[in-house]
């Protein structure tokens, strides 16, 4: 009698390679039609080409490493598990799911309210530290004295962690939204005050004689010539300050016991990250929305103010 023939066993890990060809060719074509995005398309439609085509290779690039985890056996970071790296389309359904099984609201609801807590007191932290760093920028910049004495606090008051303040301001100021924006304001005021000094000072000296041989007093100086001179330098400074803000404003509502913001919805996250990450990659999207709205919206300003000035001072 002939021997049964006994068929080789299944490759496992064979459906996960198909699926990580797959994905690189997606990959591939992304590429290529972002080059012809930037290369080809014009401006406007370049731009906004570009943008969703940027957004569709970072979420690209998460399943590809999701993929390439489960085919090396979750050799990668964060693949051991399936739960500690969600698909993100599990992500995009979530928050479209109540936050509370058969809850009235949708997460997506309740995170975007959160969100908006969270950004006004960013934003109230953002002005206060941009307008104390303009100050001190324009203090160090009319004077030398001033610079050599104040400037090395402000930089060693960065250096300090704000995981060590955040307490003992709001031990100071109580809970509530002030401390949240006293925080937030912290992380602004250095980068204002940085480029608002290097931009002050960096109109030519003959521009500088020439106020002067007109008698002008310091004050047209600094606005007719220092402060249009310094804008670009200014505006680089706001957009960075403006996810600083938003950071800090959710490190300040940790010690502040605030419960309707981010960090409430965070932490409220984590504590189930086991049995729903979902939830938690949402949370997490939902602040960086708010810092890149943030961002967005002063790149909008730097683009209307720029526009606005006259082109000699361009």
């Amino acid at each position: 009698m002939s021997e049964p023939v006994v068929s080789p066993p299944a490759d496992s890990a064979a459906p996960e390679t198909s699926k990580l060809a797959r994905l690189g060719r997606s990959a591939a074509y992304a590429i290529v039609l972002a080059l012809l995005a930037l290369f080809v398309a014009p401006g406007p439609v370049s731009r906004a080409l570009g943008t969703f085509i940027v957004i569709s290779a970072l979420l690209l690039g998460w399943e590809v490493y999701i993929a390439l985890g489960q085919a090396t056996g979750g050799a990668l970071p964060l693949t051991d598990f399936p739960w500690k790296m969600p698909h993100w389309q599990a992500i995009a359904e979530q928050l479209l799911q109540p936050a509370r099984r058969n809850g009235p609201e949708l997460l997506v609801a309740i995170l975007a309210k959160a969100g908006w807590v969270t950004w006004r007191e960013a934003i109230v932290g953002f002005l206060a530290g941009s307008l104390l760093g303009f100050a001190l920028g324009t203090l160090f910049a009319h004077s030398q004295l001033l610079e050599r004495s104040l400037l090395p606090y402000a930089v060693a008051s960065q250096t300090v962690p704000i995981l060590a303040l955040a307490p003992m301001i709001v031990s100071a100021l109580g809970a509530g939204w002030v401390p949240v924006a006293v925080i937030s304001a912290y992380l602004t005021f250095f980068p204002v005050t940085v480029n608002t000094l290097r931009g002050l000072l960096s109109p030519e000296p003959m521009a500088l004689d020439l106020m002067r041989s007109y008698a002008a007093p310091r004050w047209a100086v600094l606005w007719k010539l220092r402060v249009p001179a310094a804008l670009p330098y200014i505006f680089t400074a706001l957009k960075v300050s403006a996810t600083g803000s938003v950071v800090g404003a959710i490190v300040g509502e940790l010690p502040s016991s605030r419960s309707d913001g981010l960090a409430a919805a965070i932490l409220r996250a984590s504590g189930n990250y086991a049995s729903e990450p979902e939830k938690l990659w949402a949370a997490i999207v939902m602040a960086s929305l708010v810092g890149i709205l943030f961002f967005a919206a002063i790149a909008l300003l730097e683009r209307g103010v720029m526009r606005s000035r006259p082109a000699d001072e361009s």
